[in-house]
């Protein structure tokens, strides 16, 4: 049998195992182990073990060790902990807590500033089921006792949660990046505009909702200050810090983004024992946390190295592009196609399976049509933002569900998401329309 053939075969069974929830780090490692092992062993028209082991292990292991050994991969850890510690410390709710003081009078002000907590928790952890974890145990009870509708309390904290995908720094933009050798500085500046039109989309969703039905969002009866307006903008003041430090020494060349993330991380740690928010037990914590999130992160990186070197044994990408190629498929509908298949697997897998499984496949045919793989790393990475409130298996939806106190039904939560997936396809159809919406913060980086 071929190897074409072979890795056909090989695809369609990571793909039923993925169906049945065995964990994706498993699935790819396993498949295309198996699979290489098998090309190696029916070179020679038999099936000879022996001559299968060691390339077979050296394939493995080869792939394994360029992973690791990745200089960008130390960002993921650094990220993830300055992510922790500033859950921690308070810092990512600062910024809710001042929006909802500044908004509180403004109808669905409370709604609104819980888009801003989330894209400030997202703009320092990087991580979009974080964020709708912590500021779904935050804002939708709060909103929830203030008298706000069910549908629309929960939805915008679950879709609010998706910008971490989007604004910098981005986990998924580093594992993009890694596996398609890009410059994380760019892809992480790529993402600013498009994440910002995100969350102004969410906002004026917001807007409309409570314009057309003033009842989903009582405006509270509290008096407030100016100074109480003042003392809460102040508090934000660390997690601006953090901000500028990482967009502001990229985007002016002070430092590469594996220097902005050790550098965050240790001013976090420094901000938090100096303002008495952080405590040893908090850091101890925060350090376990760390070591788990990031040992699942490179677990399912390293299998889909794997893969990668798998699929280019094979030659499955080189013979899909033949096929787009011999179509003659336009730009347009290639594109469409793509995002077809993205949000098609948002609705059973997790963002980063996703990313790593379709992106040996999907980069070569891209590289094909000429495409930049800077704004197509966004275009991807919004996509992915998507799928994280696609049905029927929406994982920020079910985050929500699981955190909130009283209890929301999930066809609630997809009810109230609808109406901000419609924005969601409107800003995807901006960013491909218009590539210097995500071009032009990289293009004039120092």
């Amino acid at each position: 049998m071929d190897p074409l053939t072979l890795g056909l075969i090989g695809f369609g069974c990571a793909l039923v195992m993925l169906a049945i929830r065995i964990p994706i780090a498993f699935t790819l490692a396993g498949v295309s182990t198996a699979f290489v092992f098998i090309i190696f062993a029916t070179r020679s028209g038999g099936f000879e073990v022996e001559r299968a082991i060691a390339p077979t292990l050296s394939m493995v292991f080869a792939n394994t060790f360029d992973l690791v050994h990745s200089y960008d991969l130390s960002m993921i850890p650094l990220f993830v902990l300055l992510g922790h510690v500033a859950y921690h410390t308070g810092m990512t709710t600062d910024i809710y807590h001042a929006a909802r003081i500044w908004l509180m009078k403004v109808p669905g002000g409370v709604a609104m500033a819980s888009v801003f907590g989330c894209g400030g928790f997202s703009a320092i952890t990087g991580s979009s089921i974080a964020c709708a974890s912590a500021m779904g145990k935050i804002c939708c009870p709060e909103m929830l006792r203030a008298g706000y509708d069910q549908r629309l309390a929960t939805s915008t904290v679950a879709v609010g949660g998706t910008l971490g995908s989007l604004i910098p720094p981005s986990v998924l933009f580093i594992i993009y990046g890694i596996f398609t050798e890009m410059s994380i500085n760019r892809l992480f500046l790529a993402g600013i505009i498009p994440g910002l039109l995100s969350l102004a989309g969410f906002l004026v969703v917001i807007y409309i909702w409570v314009k057309r039905n003033p009842e989903a969002a009582p405006i509270p009866d509290v008096q407030l200050s100016k100074g109480d307006r003042r003392k809460a903008a102040i508090k934000c003041w660390p997690a601006l810090t953090l901000f500028a430090i990482i967009i502001g020494g990229i985007y002016g060349g002070v430092f590469t983004a594996t220097e902005a993330a050790a550098i965050s991380a240790f001013v976090a740690v420094l901000v938090g024992v100096l303002q008495k928010k952080l405590n040893w037990k908090q850091f101890v914590q925060s350090i376990k946390e760390t070591c788990t999130q990031t040992t699942s992160i490179f677990f399912i990186a390293a299998g889909a190295k794997i893969f990668v070197g798998f699929v280019a044994l094979t030659g499955m990408a080189p013979a899909l592009v033949d096929i787009v190629e011999s179509a003659d498929v336009s730009l347009w509908l290639l594109l469409v196609m793509i995002a077809g298949i993205y949000l098609l697997l948002g609705m059973f897998l997790d963002p980063l399976g996703i990313l790593v499984l379709t992106l040996p496949f999907l980069i070569p045919m891209v590289e094909g049509y000429g495409l930049d793989l800077v704004w197509f790393g966004v275009v991807v990475i919004k996509l992915l933002e998507i799928s994280l409130i696609t049905p029927p298996v929406g994982l920020n939806v079910f985050v929500i569900a699981s955190v909130t106190t009283p209890a929301v039904k999930v066809y609630d939560i997809f009810m109230g998401v609808l109406r901000f997936l419609v924005m969601d396809i409107i800003v995807l159809i901006a960013l491909i329309a218009f590539p210097i919406l995500s071009l032009l913060l990289p293009t004039t980086m120092f």
